[in-house]
């Protein structure tokens, strides 16, 4: 029975905790990334324009919004994960992301009922904003506090293959309709079935997670606590550690947003929808093969020099590959697989070193407010920003300042050994093994 920080589960119950919380990862992806994927066929029934480029920016823009209110949903989630538990956390995210992609799915378009179209469009895309925001902080809280010590970036490593496999998935559905249905019919109602698909996947992890049990960290160290959650604790106390998450998370947002719709889009623009969806389909398939072994990896591995090493290699070849990207299957292929691979290297140990930083009676908020309002300002921009600097000529500006804020992992990890030796020195105030895992090496 595996061993968790300090209590024991039962193999099945901990295996049935596992997958229930990782799943939750793979319908926000897949719902995510099938509005950007989905994004060129839609756009003109819900922003009609004699411009294509111009229908494109209203769909990015309510994309953009949705993601704006991602910090509303890491504040309230990261509040009800360190009040009420995690459980609760991870069963209201569920729940909006359902709700929002079930209206995507029936929403009728600009023809039908004018501006109410657009608008409740924006509605569903701020509800799946908010889940956004809190599912992935209550998820990483949750595992992080399961995981044996020594499997936490394993453990993250699921986080990976399930974040991939939502737009595997996604793709390998707006392929297989595209040759089924042909592209007239995708364009008037054939985009729709990824949404409702994405519906009935999260009713489903509902009743998953109806049957966690809530961590021991939780019980033990939270619980007890009167002031857990607080707001005006986290500003005051820990300024430095809001801001240290924000310099680890600012390069998995910007990519997130960039690479999962920008890019996407780029290639409908250069080879086709069809032969785009291919493209993540095949490149997706293939990194998720690769994830488990990576985190086996990172697990023996101090996880900040891993983080560098993966950032600047990343600066480097993902500049390289997104400048110099031809209407090819091969150009393509290799400019997705760059950022993709850099964003499950990132999860892999974020997860892990973002829970290091808070106490447990903090963590859920704490993790929650920098992750979700960094990659809600970052990620939501980004597309708009790829969209325009490549209109106007300008992406070598735009690329440049991305990978700025992808390399700023590097200055943060070495800050953030700076605060655990501080915590650890000798005279200084004893912090909870549960709160601050030691760093391998």
């Amino acid at each position: 029975m595996p061993a968790v920080n300090g209590s024991v589960q039962s193999g099945q119950s901990h295996r049935r905790s596992v997958v229930a919380t990782v799943v939750g990862n793979f319908v926000e992806s897949f719902d995510w990334l099938a509005y950007g994927l989905f994004a060129p066929l839609f756009a003109a029934q819900f922003f009609p324009s004699s411009n294509q480029f111009t229908s494109l920016l209203g769909a990015f823009a309510v994309f953009g919004t949705g993601m704006l209110f991602r910090p509303i949903g890491g504040v309230l989630l990261g509040r009800l994960a360190d009040r009420r538990g995690r459980r609760p956390a991870l069963m209201l995210a569920i729940g909006l992301m359902t709700g929002g992609s079930t209206l995507i799915a029936v929403v009728p378009t600009y023809e039908h009922i004018g501006i109410l179209a657009p608008l409740l469009l924006l509605l569903a895309r701020l509800a799946q904003g908010v889940s956004s925001g809190g599912e992935w902080t209550a998820a990483a809280t949750y595992l992080m506090e399961i995981a044996p010590k020594n499997r936490r970036c394993l453990y993250s490593s699921l986080f990976s293959v399930t974040t991939m496999a939502g737009p595997f998935v996604a793709s390998l559905l707006g392929a297989g309709l595209g040759v089924w249905l042909g592209t007239a019919t995708m364009e008037a109602w054939g985009w729709r079935v990824p949404f409702l698909l994405g519906g009935v996947f999260g009713v489903i992890l509902l009743f998953l997670r109806r049957r966690l049990t809530e961590t021991e960290v939780f019980h033990r160290e939270v619980r007890p606590r009167a002031r857990r959650g607080s707001l005006g604790q986290l500003i005051g106390a820990h300024r430095p550690q809001v801001l240290l998450a924000v310099m680890f998370v600012a390069g998995l947002g910007v990519i997130g947003g960039t690479w999962s719709t920008a890019v996407p889009a780029m290639g409908h623009r250069l080879i086709g929808s069809q032969t785009m969806f291919w493209v993540v389909v095949c490149v997706t398939g293939s990194v998720i093969l690769l994830q488990v072994p990576i985190g086996l990896l990172a697990d023996r591995v101090e996880p900040g020099r891993f983080l560098i090493v993966s950032s600047v290699v990343f600066a480097a070849v993902g500049s390289y590959a997104y400048l110099t990207v031809q209407d090819s299957f091969a150009s393509l292929a290799f400019t997705y697989s760059t950022g993709v691979i850099f964003l499950g290297c990132v999860t892999m140990v974020l997860p892990k070193m973002l829970s290091r930083i808070f106490p447990p009676q903090i963590r859920g908020l704490g993790i929650g407010l920098p992750h979700a309002s960094t990659t809600a300002l970052l990620g939501g921009a980004g597309p708009l920003l790829a969209a325009y600097s490549d209109e106007r000529g300008a992406s070598g500006w735009f690329i440049a300042a991305v990978m700025a804020a992808v390399l700023l992992a590097w200055p943060a990890t070495l800050w953030e050994r700076r605060l655990f030796r501080a915590r650890t020195a000798p005279g200084s105030e004893p912090v909870p093994e549960s709160a601050v895992a030691r760093p391998v090496g």
